[in-house]
């Protein structure tokens, strides 16, 4: 529960990855099929 933690808001920040804890950008049109390759953990 903390930066180490991708589940966490925190986490996904330090990681710089997007998720339902945190939403990234949502575009008009296409919000579910912008998926993009998943990112690897540190």
């Amino acid at each position: 529960m903390g930066k180490g933690d991708l589940r966490t808001r925190r986490g996904k920040i330090y990681n710089g990855s997007y998720g339902k804890t945190r939403p990234g950008r949502v575009k008009k049109k296409e919000e579910g099929a912008a998926k993009g390759a998943p990112r690897t953990r540190k």
